[in-house]
């Protein structure tokens, strides 16, 4: 995933158009390193949809209209590649974000209860593989 998938990645987890985080970004008034002046919305849709390449010194700013840290914008851990899956890593980062708050036998609850989903899972695709292998089926 580039940089410019993962701001819209993000646009669309905090339901904020394209449009809405160009205007944003350009009211915090950034200067362009080359130029020294604001970049203007062709620019900042430009970066949104991967067709400019995107100045280093913009991440700040870009960090600041999405609520997130700079390094959040070049970390792939929780988030998925495809919108499918996007409702389900905002939960993830939500869970993850809300653990500091959680007392320890909270935490170890949580762990204990991911581990039996885990297990009934590894359960579940040992099956359907099953299901589906015909050569097992007569054994």
């Amino acid at each position: 995933m580039e940089v410019w998938e993962k701001i819209n990645y993000l646009l669309e987890e905090k339901e904020l158009s394209k449009q809405e985080f160009a205007s944003r970004l350009i009211m915090l008034e950034p200067k362009l390193k080359r130029t020294g002046e604001v970049p203007s919305l062709p620019t900042v849709m430009g970066y949104l949809y991967g067709k400019r390449e995107l100045k280093i010194e913009l991440v700040p700013y870009i960090a600041e209209v999405l609520g997130v840290s700079e390094g959040e914008l070049f970390s792939f851990e929780i988030e998925y590649a495809n919108s499918y899956n996007t409702s389900h890593s905002k939960q993830a980062r939500e869970i993850v974000d809300l653990l500091q708050y959680a007392p320890k036998i909270m935490a170890e609850h949580i762990v204990e209860q991911l581990r039996r989903y885990k297990e009934l899972y590894k359960e579940g695709v040992k099956i359907i593989k099953k299901e589906s292998d015909p050569s097992l089926l007569r054994r």
